[in-house]
C-alpha cells in the first residue's frame, strides 16, 4: 500500500511538473501578445490624438452649422441638411483623392525615404485646383435645376441653393489644405493639423454668428450667412497650414517647397490609381447619406430637420473612429516601409478593434441619452419625435460603422483600395440605397424604415471588408 502511495505521489508530481511548463509556455506568448498590443494600442493614440481632436473640431463647426441653423427654424435647418450634403459629396471626391497621398508619404517615410514626399504634396496641390475648380463651377451652374429635378421641398430650396453657391466658394483653399493634411499625416506630424483644426472651429463659430445673425453692420444673411462663413474658413485654414508647414525645421526633409514643379505625369497617375478608387469608396459612403438626405428632403421640413439632427450627432461620434481609421493607416503605411509585415497586421487589428469598442460606447450612450440629445438641437416637438427613433437607429448600425472605417483604413496602409471601392459600392448602393428607397419613395415608410439602409449597408461593408483585411494580412505573412 505505501509503494502504491509512492507511485502515485511520484506521478502526481510529474503531472504538476509538466502542467507548469506548458502553463509556462502557454502565459509567455499570451504575455508577449499582449505586451506588443498594448504597445501598438498606445503608438495608435499617440498618433490618433490630434487627429481625434481636429475631427471632432470639424464635427464641431457642423455641429454649430446645425444648432445656430436650429434656432432660426425648421426650413433653415433643413436647407443646411440637404445644402450641406449635395456639397459633402463633391468634397469627398477631392477627399478621396488626395487621401492618396497619407499612405504613400507614410510608405515612403517609414522606408527613410523623406526627400521623395514633397514632389507627391506638389502634384497634390495641382490636383486639388483642379479637382476644386471643377465643383465650384459645376455648384454655381447646375445646382437649382438638380434640386428642382430632385423635388425638394420648395419651402427651402432657395434657401439651399444659395447655401451651396456661398460654400463652394471655399473649395480651392479647403482641397489644397488636405494636399498638405496628408502630406503631414502620412509623414505622423498630426499635431498642425489639430492646431489648424482648432483655429477653424472658433473662426466658423464666430463667423456663423456674424454672417447668419447679421453683426457689425454685415446683413443677416440666414442660413445662406452659414454658407458664407463656412468658405471664409476654409481660406483661413489654407493659409494657416501652408505658413506652418513652410515655417517649421520638422518639414523640411521633405523638401515640399523645393521648387515650384509642373504637371508630373507619373507622380499624378500614381496617386490617381491609388486615390480614385479611395474617392469613389468614400463617395460611396458619403454618397449614401446624402442621397438618403435629399429622400427625406422631399418628405417636408420636420422630417428633414430631424434627419438632420440624427445624422449631424451620428456624425460627430464617427469623427473619433475615421481619426483611428487614419492613424492606422499611418502605422500600417510605416511598418510595411520598413518591411514588417507582423507589424503590419498587429497594426489593422489594433486599429479595428479600437474602432468598434468605441463606437458599441458611443451606440450606449445614445441608446440611454437620447432624449437630452434632441433637446440640445431643438425644442420642435414634432421635430423632436422623429429625431429620437432615428437617433435609436443610428446607435443600431455605429458598431458597423466603426468597424467598416477601421477595416477601410487598415486596407489603405496597404494600398489596397480596388477591393474595397467594389465591397463599398455593392453594400451602399446596391443594398443600402436601394432599402432606403423602397421605404422613403415607393412605400412612403416612416423615417426609421428609411434609415434601415443604413443598418443593412453598414453591416455588410463591416463584415466583407474585415474578412479582406484578415486575408490579405495573413496573405503577406505566409508569403514574405
Amino acid at each position: 500500500m505505501k509503494q502504491l502511495y509512492t507511485i502515485a505521489s511520484l506521478k502526481l508530481k510529474r503531472f504538476v511538473l509538466e502542467f507548469r511548463k506548458r502553463r509556462t509556455k502557454l502565459i509567455i506568448p499570451v504575455s508577449k501578445f499582449l505586451e506588443k498590443w498594448s504597445r501598438e494600442t498606445r503608438a495608435l493614440l499617440r498618433l490618433a490624438g490630434p487627429l481625434i481632436v481636429n475631427n471632432l473640431s470639424i464635427a464641431g463647426m457642423q455641429f454649430a452649422d446645425a444648432v445656430m441653423s436650429g434656432r432660426l427654424g425648421a426650413e433653415s435647418l433643413a436647407a443646411v441638411a440637404v445644402g450641406g450634403s449635395v456639397w459633402y459629396l463633391g468634397f469627398t471626391i477631392c477627399l478621396g483623392l488626395l487621401m492618396a497621398i497619407s499612405p504613400i508619404s507614410a510608405r515612403l517615410y517609414g522606408a527613410g525615404q523623406p526627400e521623395k514626399i514633397g514632389r507627391y504634396t506638389r502634384q497634390g496641390i495641382w490636383l486639388a485646383l483642379v479637382l476644386s475648380l471643377a465643383i465650384f463651377s459645376l455648384a454655381q451652374l447646375f445646382i437649382e435645376p438638380i434640386l428642382s429635378l430632385v423635388g425638394i421641398d420648395q419651402g427651402f430650396r432657395d434657401i439651399a441653393i444659395g447655401y451651396v453657391r456661398a460654400v463652394t466658394c471655399g473649395a480651392p483653399a479647403i482641397c489644397v489644405f488636405l494636399a498638405f493634411r496628408f502630406t503631414s499625416e502620412g509623414a505622423g506630424f498630426t499635431r498642425p493639423i489639430m492646431y489648424t483644426s482648432l483655429f477653424a472651429l472658433v473662426c466658423n463659430v464666430f463667423l456663423n454668428w456674424v454672417f447668419m445673425y447679421g453683426k457689425f453692420g454685415v446683413p443677416a444673411y440666414g442660413a445662406i450667412g452659414c454658407g458664407i462663413a463656412s468658405a471664409v474658413t476654409m481660406w483661413l485654414m489654407m493659409f494657416v497650414m501652408v505658413i506652418y508647414v513652410w515655417r517649421q525645421p520638422i518639414y523640411r526633409p521633405l523638401k515640399i517647397f523645393e521648387r515650384v514643379a509642373p504637371f508630373r505625369l507619373p507622380v499624378l497617375k500614381e496617386i490617381l490609381v491609388l486615390g480614385a478608387p479611395i474617392a469613389v469608396t468614400i463617395s460611396a459612403e458619403a454618397g449614401l447619406f446624402s442621397a438618403v438626405s435629399i429622400l427625406i428632403g422631399t418628405r417636408g421640413a420636420d422630417i428633414t430637420a430631424a434627419h438632420q439632427i440624427a445624422l449631424n450627432f451620428a456624425a460627430t461620434m464617427f469623427m473619433i473612429p475615421l481619426a483611428l481609421s487614419a492613424a492606422t493607416t499611418v502605422r500600417i503605411g510605416h511598418a510595411l516601409g520598413k518591411g514588417d509585415v507582423h507589424a503590419a497586421r498587429l497594426g489593422g487589428l489594433v486599429g479595428i478593434f479600437n474602432c468598434g469598442v468605441f463606437m458599441a460606447f458611443s451606440a450606449t450612450f445614445l441608446v440611454l441619452f437620447r432624449d437630452v440629445v434632441v433637446g440640445v438641437y431643438t425644442n420642435d416637438p414634432a421635430v423632436t419625435e422623429i429625431a429620437i427613433s432615428l437617433l435609436l437607429m443610428a446607435a443600431v448600425f455605429q458598431v458597423a460603422d466603426g468597424v467598416q472605417i477601421g477595416a477601410a483604413g487598415a486596407l489603405r496602409g496597404y494600398k489596397d483600395t480596388r477591393v474595397p471601392m467594389f465591397i463599398n459600392t455593392f453594400s451602399y448602393w446596391v443594398l443600402g440605397f436601394t432599402l432606403a428607397y423602397l421605404a422613403a419613395i415607393t412605400y412612403r415608410a416612416p423615417p426609421a424604415y428609411i434609415w434601415a439602409g443604413f443598418v443593412l449597408g453598414l453591416s455588410v461593408a463591416a463584415v466583407l471588408l474585415t474578412i479582406r483585411f484578415n486575408r490579405l494580412s495573413r496573405r503577406l505573412i505566409e508569403t514574405g
